[in-house]
């Protein structure tokens, strides 16, 4: 895989590099693509810090404005234990838990008490290094 180029690239970036680089950084998200695919394009910024400081308002204004949309984005992290991933961070986070089936099972319980609490959102543990 390539190294993500400088942010101050990426205003002529093409958007499969965006969407990857989106991919890289966060989840695979569609829906996050489209809200952030803008600002990409229009902002020049000095360093990746800066522009996932940026999304993150982004994400945090669609909490009175679009929670479908909030939603979406957020499940798309993996729930913890789930075996199907698509991003290779999440598949690395996810062969961290050792803990084999029992661990599997026990995950699984929690994941659907939260779910049952939190309707249309999932319990995950997110940590964004940079």
């Amino acid at each position: 895989m390539p190294p993500i180029p400088p942010p101050s690239t990426l205003p002529h970036a093409t958007d499969s590099t965006l969407k990857h680089i989106l991919d890289l950084l966060f989840e695979p998200s569609p829906p996050l693509h489209n809200l952030t695919l803008p600002v990409l394009r229009s902002t020049t910024f000095p360093s990746y810090a800066t522009l996932i400081a940026a999304i993150n308002a982004q994400l945090v204004g669609l909490i009175d404005q679009d929670v479908s949309t909030l939603s979406e984005i957020l499940c798309s992290h993996p729930r913890l234990g789930e075996k199907k991933v698509d991003s290779e961070q999440s598949r690395k986070e996810q062969a961290q838990l050792q803990g084999g089936e029992e661990e599997g099972r026990m995950l699984e319980g929690l994941n659907g008490k939260y779910e049952g609490v939190f309707l249309g959102l999932r319990y995950v543990y997110v940590f964004i290094g940079y």
